[in-house]
């Protein structure tokens, strides 16, 4: 049965929330989540970053300078800052891409908006953005928060994610289910 609900369960969900009750304490839940955004536009953007993030052979003092000098650069700053040299020192920084995606969550549902995460061979214009949107609330009865990511692997079309919904117009997965169609057929 499909829910709306936030999965806050585990190391990524304790930590997400935590950030989510201070947020919600210091009137502070859209800035951290722009934060965390930003934060995440760095991951998509830098293979290394995701590296340094992931990596269990990097030492924690390597770690935590290296996040410090990142965090600075993109002007990180305040209770967002704060949680991620957190999360560094505890050496939870490879679940981070989850706790953002559950604070994200916990942010739209205090909304009133649910989120639906988004592939897409190519970034998405605004135009493309904005009808999504508007088809998701259509489907779906509430505003959506879209979650874009890009992978080329999947060549063309979407795959969209609605709590536990999955919509797959992948090319990629089109081309092997023709593939798989094409192998039965042919014994």
């Amino acid at each position: 049965m499909a829910t709306d609900e936030t999965s806050v369960d585990g190391v990524a969900g304790r930590y997400a929330s935590a950030l989510f009750e201070l947020a919600k304490e210091s009137s502070n839940i859209e800035g951290i989540e722009s934060d965390l955004v930003n934060f995440q536009s760095l991951l998509d953007e830098s293979p290394d970053l995701v590296r340094l993030v992931r990596s269990p052979v990097i030492a924690a003092d390597d770690q935590q300078k290296a996040m410090a000098a990142i965090l600075d650069r993109a002007g990180i700053g305040g209770l967002t800052a704060n949680f991620l040299k957190l999360v560094t020192a505890n050496r939870r920084l490879f679940v981070i891409q989850d706790m953002i995606k559950v604070y994200r969550s916990l942010a739209a549902k205090a909304r009133g908006e649910i989120t639906a995460e988004v592939t897409s061979a190519f970034a998405l214009n605004d135009e493309q953005v904005s009808a999504l949107k508007e088809t998701l609330k259509a489907s779906v009865g509430k505003d959506v928060t879209l979650q874009s990511r890009v992978d080329p692997s999947i060549l063309g079309g979407l795959i969209v994610k609605v709590g536990s919904r999955m919509i797959d117009s992948s090319l990629k997965t089109k081309l092997q289910n023709m593939k798989t169609a094409l192998n039965g057929a042919g014994a």
